[in-house]
C-alpha cells in the first residue's frame, strides 16, 4: 500500500512564515501603532497669561478654575489702547499660584507674562473595534487624559473617557496608521506640488 504525503500543512506553514506581524491588522497591532503616535503622545499645554488681558480671554472656564483654586486673582481695569473688547482684567498669580506654576515649569519661563504649561497627556485605554475594507480600515479606540501636575488635575478629569476613530491603510510592508490625509489617485504633478517636508 502506497502512502501519499499531504503537503497542504507544510505549504500553509511556509506561507504563514512569509507573512510579517504587520500583515494582519489586529487589536494588538493597532493598539501599538496608536500608542506610538506622536499626536497621542503630545502633551496638552495651557497658555497662562498674566497682566492685563481683554474680556475675550477672561473669564474663560480655565481661568475661573484657576481663580477658584486660589492660584490667580483678577481685577477689572481700564483697557489700554488697542486691547478690545472691554472690560479688561489684570491677572496676577497669588503666592500659592506662584508655587504651583514654578513646580510645573523649568528655567526662566516663570518671569514671562505668557507661560506655556504642560498640563496633561493622553493615554490609550483600548481598541473597541476594527472595520476593514480591502486595504483600508477604521479603528475605534478609547482614551483618557492623564494630568501631569496640579493645574492639570484641576482642568482635566481622570474619570472622563473619550472615543475616537482613526484610519489605517495597508501598504506593501504592512498596515500603517494614517497620520496625514491620503491623496490617492493624484497625478505626478499634484504629487510633487503637494509634497511634504520630511523632518
Amino acid at each position: 500500500m502506497r502512502k501519499t504525503l499531504n503537503l497542504a500543512p507544510l505549504l500553509f506553514l511556509l506561507l504563514l512564515a512569509s507573512c510579517s506581524a504587520r500583515d494582519f491588522l489586529t487589536r494588538r497591532l493597532s493598539s501599538d501603532l496608536i500608542a506610538a503616535s506622536s499626536d497621542l503622545k503630545a502633551p496638552q499645554s495651557f497658555l497662562l497669561r498674566t497682566g492685563i488681558v481683554s474680556g475675550k480671554d477672561y473669564p474663560s472656564p480655565e481661568y475661573l478654575v484657576l481663580q477658584n483654586h486660589g492660584w490667580i486673582s483678577a481685577a477689572t481695569v481700564a483697557c489700554p489702547a488697542g486691547l478690545l473688547p472691554p472690560p479688561c482684567w489684570n491677572i496676577v498669580l497669588t503666592p500659592s499660584g506662584v508655587d504651583v506654576v514654578h513646580s510645573s515649569i523649568t528655567g526662566q519661563g516663570a518671569a514671562k507674562s505668557s507661560i506655556s504649561l504642560p498640563i496633561a497627556r493622553r493615554e490609550l485605554i483600548g481598541i473597541t473595534g476594527i472595520a476593514k475594507q480591502d486595504n483600508s480600515a477604521d479603528v475605534e479606540f478609547e482614551w483618557k487624559w492623564v494630568p501631569l501636575n496640579e493645574i492639570g488635575e484641576a482642568l482635566y478629569s481622570r474619570d472622563l473617557r473619550y472615543r475616537s476613530t482613526v484610519g489605517f491603510r495597508k501598504y506593501d510592508d504592512g498596515w500603517r496608521l494614517i497620520e496625514t490625509p491620503v491623496r490617492s489617485a493624484q497625478t505626478m504633478q499634484d504629487a510633487l506640488k503637494n509634497a511634504e517636508l520630511i523632518p
